[in-house]
């Protein structure tokens, strides 16, 4: 049973590990996961890029059990990480996978879609998922078939949902509803949360960054105000696209928002200045260099396109 509100449907978070047998017959080894929640598990992903050596696996995946289904919310960076979530689930479960949820479009979290192509499950998104997986999902294949290797690479398939969320929609998983919101454009334009209201574990994905510095690819202010509205949920965890679980909520967004609001106020200040866009992605966002993992890996790029965004303010 499905319930929707406000929803345009088109086409329709010190924790424990848990094992038990195997039902599937596939030799795949599961993924590790822990439980953070009864019924809810996480596979906490490497803060690292995307590489053969980790599989793609970097972005947290994670599945919730109901009475009758179960729901996979991202599906990992490659996939043969789709393949080890799935025995991961396989030895906890025989109940249906009814859902796989993607929270946005980005490769570390879609993957591993193929590995449950052919389960019979609904691939749920963002009304704006299809589109930007048709225009970005080559891209991603080609820029990284270098790192991944062509043997991760090459049986990656851009499988879109076919359930689109335009505003909210709840899931029920057998005594378990799933409440999933679509957000306007601030990591992406594609950002997609879920919250199991029985745990009250909020899934972010990568609207909430910890330690994993915040990834522009969508609008600063837009997100910025996004971060404003997602403290309003009442989760009491929350599990964030990279990163550990947080455990405080909302006090968990604070690192983040400071980081977002710190580049805007450089980026601001220095196009009052006349500073070039080249000097500024340079510059902007330096205060924050010791408090995040991979900064130099993504920070320049930040600066860049919140200068595109904010010269027009």
């Amino acid at each position: 049973m499905r319930v929707a509100l406000a929803v345009s449907t088109v086409l329709s978070i010190a924790c424990f590990f848990t094992r038990a047998p195997a039902h599937s017959q596939d030799s795949t080894a599961p993924l590790d996961v822990m439980q953070i929640a009864p019924g809810v598990f996480v596979h906490f992903g490497t803060i690292a890029p995307m590489t053969r050596k980790n599989e793609g696996a970097i972005a947290n995946v994670s599945f919730v059990m109901g009475d009758k289904y179960v729901a996979i919310i991202d599906t990992g960076g490659s996939v043969q990480e789709g393949k080890k979530l799935l025995a991961a689930v396989r030895a906890r479960t025989s109940k249906p996978i009814r859902y796989v949820i993607n929270t946005h479009m980005h490769p570390d979290h879609v993957f591993g879609n193929a590995a449950f192509a052919q389960i019979g499950a609904t691939f749920i998104g963002h009304k704006n998922l299809p589109g930007a997986m048709a225009t970005h999902g080559s891209y991603y294949r080609k820029s990284l078939r270098p790192s991944m290797g062509e043997s991760l690479i090459a049986n990656v398939k851009i499988i879109s949902p076919t359930e689109l969320v335009s505003d909210a929609l709840e899931i029920d998983l057998g005594n378990r509803m799933l409440a999933l919101r679509a957000w306007p454009t601030a990591h992406t334009d594609n950002d997609l949360t879920v919250l199991d209201r029985t745990s009250g574990t909020l899934f972010t994905g990568d609207l909430l960054f910890v330690r994993h510095i915040p990834v522009l690819d969508g609008s600063l202010l837009g997100w910025l105000k996004d971060l404003d509205e997602l403290a309003r949920i009442p989760a009491r965890q929350a599990v964030p696209g990279h990163g550990p679980l947080v455990t405080h909520w909302p006090e968990g967004l604070a690192d983040e928002r400071r980081y977002l609001n710190r580049l805007a106020a450089d980026i601001r200040a220095m196009i009052k200045r006349g500073v070039p866009i080249a000097e500024a992605a340079k510059e902007a966002g330096g205060s924050e260099r010791d408090r995040w993992q991979l900064f130099d890996a993504y920070n320049a790029r930040n600066a860049t396109a919140a200068f595109a965004e904010l010269e027009w303010e």
